[in-house]
Protein backbone atom coordinates (compact mmCIF):
# COMPACT_ATOMS: atom_id res chain seq x y z
CA UNK A 1 0.00 0.00 0.00
CA UNK A 2 2.85 2.38 0.80
CA UNK A 3 4.28 1.92 -2.69
CA UNK A 4 0.97 2.95 -4.24
CA UNK A 5 0.88 6.15 -2.18
CA UNK A 6 4.58 7.01 -2.38
CA UNK A 7 4.26 9.43 -5.36
CA UNK A 8 1.56 11.48 -3.60
CA UNK A 9 2.79 14.27 -1.30
CA UNK A 10 -0.66 14.69 0.26
CA UNK A 11 -2.47 11.62 1.56
CA UNK A 12 -5.56 11.70 3.74
CA UNK A 13 -7.40 8.86 5.48
CA UNK A 14 -11.14 8.53 4.93
CA UNK A 15 -13.46 6.11 6.71
CA UNK A 16 -15.98 4.55 4.34
CA UNK A 17 -19.46 5.32 5.70
CA UNK A 18 -22.38 2.90 5.53
CA UNK A 19 -24.49 5.61 3.91
CA UNK A 20 -22.05 5.91 0.98
CA UNK A 21 -23.16 2.54 -0.34
CA UNK A 22 -25.92 2.29 -2.90
CA UNK A 23 -28.59 -0.32 -3.69
CA UNK A 24 -25.97 -2.49 -5.39
CA UNK A 25 -24.09 -2.94 -2.11
CA UNK A 26 -20.96 -0.93 -2.91
CA UNK A 27 -19.84 2.67 -2.55
CA UNK A 28 -21.69 4.83 -5.08
CA UNK A 29 -19.61 6.18 -7.94
CA UNK A 30 -20.14 9.84 -6.99
CA UNK A 31 -18.49 9.29 -3.60
CA UNK A 32 -15.09 8.78 -5.24
CA UNK A 33 -15.31 12.36 -6.52
CA UNK A 34 -15.91 13.50 -2.94
CA UNK A 35 -12.80 11.60 -1.89
CA UNK A 36 -10.84 13.35 -4.67
CA UNK A 37 -12.25 16.69 -3.58
CA UNK A 38 -11.22 16.14 0.04
CA UNK A 39 -7.66 15.29 -1.04
CA UNK A 40 -7.57 18.27 -3.41
CA UNK A 41 -8.63 20.65 -0.63
CA UNK A 42 -6.04 19.13 1.73
CA UNK A 43 -3.42 19.74 -0.98
CA UNK A 44 -4.58 23.37 -1.33
CA UNK A 45 -4.38 23.82 2.45
CA UNK A 46 -0.78 22.56 2.44
CA UNK A 47 0.00 25.23 -0.18
CA UNK A 48 -1.84 27.99 1.65
CA UNK A 49 -3.90 28.41 -1.53
CA UNK A 50 -7.10 29.34 0.30
CA UNK A 51 -5.27 32.05 2.26
CA UNK A 52 -3.79 33.36 -1.00
CA UNK A 53 -7.27 33.45 -2.49
CA UNK A 54 -8.59 35.48 0.43
CA UNK A 55 -5.81 38.05 -0.06
CA UNK A 56 -5.70 38.29 -3.86
CA UNK A 57 -9.05 37.02 -5.10
CA UNK A 58 -7.18 34.51 -7.28
CA UNK A 59 -7.98 30.90 -6.52
CA UNK A 60 -8.78 27.49 -7.97
CA UNK A 61 -11.77 26.43 -10.02
CA UNK A 62 -12.23 22.84 -11.18
CA UNK A 63 -12.44 22.67 -14.98
CA UNK A 64 -12.73 18.90 -15.43
CA UNK A 65 -12.40 15.66 -13.53
CA UNK A 66 -12.47 11.95 -14.27
CA UNK A 67 -12.35 8.67 -12.38
CA UNK A 68 -11.35 5.13 -13.25
CA UNK A 69 -12.94 2.58 -10.93
CA UNK A 70 -10.72 -0.39 -10.18
CA UNK A 71 -12.54 -2.32 -7.45
CA UNK A 72 -15.77 -1.82 -5.54
CA UNK A 73 -15.47 -0.43 -2.04
CA UNK A 74 -17.82 -1.57 0.71
CA UNK A 75 -18.44 -0.78 4.35
CA UNK A 76 -16.52 -1.29 6.57
CA UNK A 77 -13.24 -0.03 5.12
CA UNK A 78 -10.86 2.87 5.35
CA UNK A 79 -9.19 4.38 2.32
CA UNK A 80 -6.13 6.54 1.86
CA UNK A 81 -6.63 9.18 -0.79
CA UNK A 82 -3.56 10.69 -2.42
CA UNK A 83 -3.25 13.88 -4.46
CA UNK A 84 -0.38 15.23 -6.53
CA UNK A 85 0.22 17.71 -9.33
CA UNK A 86 1.42 16.12 -12.56
CA UNK A 87 1.50 19.10 -14.93
CA UNK A 88 1.66 22.87 -14.57
CA UNK A 89 0.72 25.31 -17.33
CA UNK A 90 0.43 29.10 -17.40
CA UNK A 91 -3.10 29.25 -16.02
CA UNK A 92 -3.82 25.70 -14.83
CA UNK A 93 -2.45 22.51 -13.37
CA UNK A 94 -3.44 18.86 -13.53
CA UNK A 95 -3.87 16.80 -10.38
CA UNK A 96 -3.77 13.02 -10.11
CA UNK A 97 -5.61 11.13 -7.39
CA UNK A 98 -5.59 7.61 -6.03
CA UNK A 99 -7.96 5.87 -3.60
CA UNK A 100 -6.37 2.90 -1.84
CA UNK A 101 -8.46 0.41 0.15
CA UNK A 102 -6.93 -0.63 3.47
CA UNK A 103 -9.03 -3.79 3.48
CA UNK A 104 -7.90 -4.93 0.03
CA UNK A 105 -4.45 -3.26 0.03
CA UNK A 106 -5.13 -2.21 -3.57
CA UNK A 107 -6.12 0.84 -5.56
CA UNK A 108 -9.91 1.11 -5.66
CA UNK A 109 -9.83 4.07 -8.07
CA UNK A 110 -7.60 6.64 -9.67
CA UNK A 111 -8.42 9.84 -11.42
CA UNK A 112 -7.38 13.30 -12.48
CA UNK A 113 -8.65 16.84 -12.49
CA UNK A 114 -7.73 20.06 -14.21
CA UNK A 115 -7.69 23.08 -11.90
CA UNK A 116 -7.75 26.53 -13.51
CA UNK A 117 -6.54 29.71 -11.84
CA UNK A 118 -9.49 32.07 -11.55
CA UNK A 119 -9.76 35.67 -10.40
CA UNK A 120 -13.02 35.68 -8.45
CA UNK A 121 -12.99 39.49 -8.13
CA UNK A 122 -12.81 40.00 -11.89
CA UNK A 123 -14.76 36.84 -12.79
CA UNK A 124 -12.05 35.78 -15.25
CA UNK A 125 -9.32 33.24 -15.75
CA UNK A 126 -5.94 34.33 -14.37
CA UNK A 127 -2.31 33.25 -14.68
CA UNK A 128 -1.11 31.02 -11.84
CA UNK A 129 0.74 33.12 -9.25
CA UNK A 130 4.50 32.46 -9.41
CA UNK A 131 4.59 31.92 -5.65
CA UNK A 132 1.99 29.17 -5.99
CA UNK A 133 3.97 27.46 -8.76
CA UNK A 134 7.07 27.46 -6.52
CA UNK A 135 5.06 26.02 -3.62
CA UNK A 136 3.65 23.24 -5.81
CA UNK A 137 7.12 22.38 -7.13
CA UNK A 138 8.51 22.33 -3.60
CA UNK A 139 5.73 20.10 -2.31
CA UNK A 140 6.11 17.71 -5.23
CA UNK A 141 9.90 17.56 -4.76
CA UNK A 142 9.37 16.57 -1.12
CA UNK A 143 8.12 13.12 -2.24
CA UNK A 144 10.97 12.28 -4.59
Amino acid sequence: MDELLKPYPVVIPVTVAWGEMDAFGHVNNIIYFRYFESARIAYFERLGYTDMMAETGVGPILASTRCRYRLPLTFPDTVSVGARVTDIETDRFTMAYIVVSHRHQKAAADGAGVVVSFNYRENAKSPLPESLIRQIESLEESRR
